[in-house]
């Protein structure tokens, strides 16, 4: 049974709303002033708070930015009841976090539609998000042993033989083994430097000195750290001959190293989900409103639903196709344009492969 709770100072409303969502079948908790319903809201935690506008001392303006800010009453739907359906009003909520408005005089069919219309878009949103995180639950499942212990076994595994049988091997053969247990520490390398990236830039996020500090440093050339990120990255994957670029003098605000981490996440990309001998273009632009980057590559698409999907630990058909990685690096890469004051955008289909365009700021 759903709880609903009524704030309001006039108690004869209060009765008509609470008998005519309890004959509806809802629970009715119900408070007669801002700062009770506060509590109430705190120790009831309901599922729904209809609150009237115009109280003494604390109006329904302030009740509700009070509970906003508390993570254990933010998300709860909140409908104001006002008698002054002035636009002004009512952007002052909107802006506060009200989900609806219900002007006085109101029917009970107006209250029910009101009420219906705000409980079945708050279950959405809880199945979207439940959704959300059994999916990430089943692909950290997947990924996180995996890529944790594969490059581990590698590294165990060859050392073991070295260690036991290394007068026996030929030198060609150490050299293999050398350069197995390489591979895989540069492996396991690249999954804690993600990890540690995208907790920093997650921080960062949420400090407000620290995000301004970003877009104060400038890349002179970034044509010059993409040319070198995007090369070495195709000399890795052995196909250097698929690199096309197109690379025009540019600079932008951006501390240097986390652009260079963007592109060689997006370049990686480009090539692991690509087959060799198919092209991967990447093309840098810049002009007094903005610089663009963008990296093509003809590999399997991604669906619409997986490209709004996409976030941390996310990866698309793991149990399908033999992937590395975390699933960190698009979401890294997003994460970086953003708290430059930039945006990543992708369009992607199954004929043409995937388009990740970059838009930056220009160096002030």
């Amino acid at each position: 049974m759903k709880k609903i709770l009524i704030i309001d100072d006039e108690e004869r409303l209060r009765d008509l709303v609470k008998i005519a969502l309890m004959d509806r079948g809802y629970a009715v908790v119900e408070a007669d002033n801002g700062s009770t319903g506060i509590e109430v809201a705190r120790r009831e935690l309901p599922d729904l708070i209809l609150c009237d506008v115009r109280m003494e001392r604390v109006d329904g303006y302030l009740t509700l930015a009070t509970l906003r800010d508390e993570p254990a009453t933010a998300s709860i739907p909140f409908i104001l009841i006002t008698g002054m359906a002035d636009t002004a009003g009512m952007r002052h909520g909107m802006e506060l976090g009200a989900d609806d408005y219900l002007p006085k005089p109101f029917t009970i069919d107006g209250l029910y539609a009101a009420v219906d219309a705000r409980l079945k878009k708050a279950n959405a949103t809880r199945e979207e998000a439940e959704k959300k995180l059994t999916a990430l639950r089943d692909n950290i499942s997947l990924m996180l042993p995996h890529e944790m212990r594969t490059p581990l076994n590698g590294i165990l595994g060859f050392g073991e033989l070295l260690q036991t049988a290394a007068d026996s091997l030929p030198p060609e053969e150490v050299a293999e083994m050398g350069q197995a247990i390489y591979d895989s520490g540069k492996r396991l390398e690249h999954l804690i430097e993600n990890f540690l990236v995208y907790v920093q830039l997650e921080i960062t996020a949420g400090d407000s000195s620290k995000a301004a500090g970003l877009k104060s440093a400038k890349v002179a050339s970034c044509a010059t750290v993409v040319e070198q990120k995007a090369t070495a990255i195709a000399q890795q994957a052995g196909r250097a001959a698929d690199l096309k670029l197109a690379l025009k003098s540019t600079a932008a605000t951006m501390a240097q190293e986390y652009l260079g981490k963007l592109v060689e996440e997006l370049t990686q990309n480009a090539f692991k989900f690509s087959k060799a001998g198919s092209p991967v273009s990447i093309a840098l632009s810049g002009s007094s409103t903005g610089v663009t980057l963008t990296i093509n590559d003809r590999g399997r698409g991604l669906t619409g639903d997986q490209i709004a999907r996409i976030g941390a630990y996310m990866q698309f058909d793991r149990r399908a196709q033999e992937q590395q990685g975390a699933g960190l690096g698009l979401v890294i890469a997003k994460r970086i344009a953003e708290l430059h004051g930039g945006s990543l955008g992708i369009t992607s289909d199954a004929e043409n492969g995937t388009t990740v365009t970059v838009k930056l700021l220009p160096a002030g």
